[in-house]
């Protein structure tokens, strides 16, 4: 299971098959699994200060992964060798990414794919929950780490970092205190729970995930 679509099943609800609310800047964030995930892979690579030129984008080896989603990042990332994570975003979120996620999904049986109308006019789809097997580890797991105060996995910190860019980790993982979820995952998107490479790579793609979601912000804002 790629750490996008965890992703995608956490901020999707298993009962309505719908993001929940404020989950508007999830392409983004699905955009940013895919990086770090070719980074776990030794794909992708950012240059640190040592470089000529740091926080850059480096491209290894571009053969298939064997998953199409994956696979059609690593194809976009290799024309941006040299580019800063932010510049990437964009066009890895493009191509409704998260309807290819969500159609992977229920190709492989963990989703069902549900078309309705609203007013009995307008065509809708829902994505509940088939096979929630993999969604309640994934779920355990931070719950574990985010209301128990345990220590993440690099995939666990991933996906936290993720959430907590994208402010959704107190709306996705359930615990007593909203604020005390929300607080843990801005504490461990900030912290040293990874290798020093997984770490920078995570650190970087969050940012630029961040960056990606101010500049729309701003523009709106300087427009009105």
């Amino acid at each position: 299971m790629l750490i996008a679509e965890d992703l995608v099943l956490l901020v999707f609800d298993d009962e309505t098959g719908k993001p929940v609310s404020g989950a508007s800047n999830l392409e983004y964030a699905l955009a940013g699994a895919l990086l770090i995930e070719l980074a776990t892979h030794g794909r992708v690579d950012v240059t640190d200060e040592s470089a000529k030129k740091p926080g850059r984008l480096t491209v290894g080896d571009t053969s298939p992964l064997g998953h199409p989603v994956l696979d059609d990042a690593l194809a976009k990332l290799s024309t941006m060798d040299g580019k800063k994570p932010k510049d990437a975003i964009s066009p890895l979120s493009g191509d409704n990414l998260s309807g290819r996620l969500l159609e992977a999904l229920a190709e492989r049986g963990v989703l069902r794919k549900e078309k309705g109308k609203v007013l009995g006019l307008f065509p809708t789809t829902s994505w509940p929950a088939e096979d929630s097997r993999h969604e309640e580890q994934v779920r355990a797991g931070l719950h574990r780490v985010l209301v128990d105060g345990g220590k993440p996995t690099e995939r666990e910190g991933a996906l936290i970092s993720l959430l907590a860019a994208i402010d959704l980790a107190e709306k996705t993982i359930e615990g007593p205190d909203p604020k005390l979820v929300k607080s843990r995952a801005k504490e461990i998107a900030e912290g040293n729970w990874a290798s020093e490479a997984m770490r920078k790579a995570v650190e970087e793609v969050t940012a630029a995930v961040m960056v990606a979601i101010m500049v729309p912000t701003v523009i709106m804002t300087t427009n009105t």
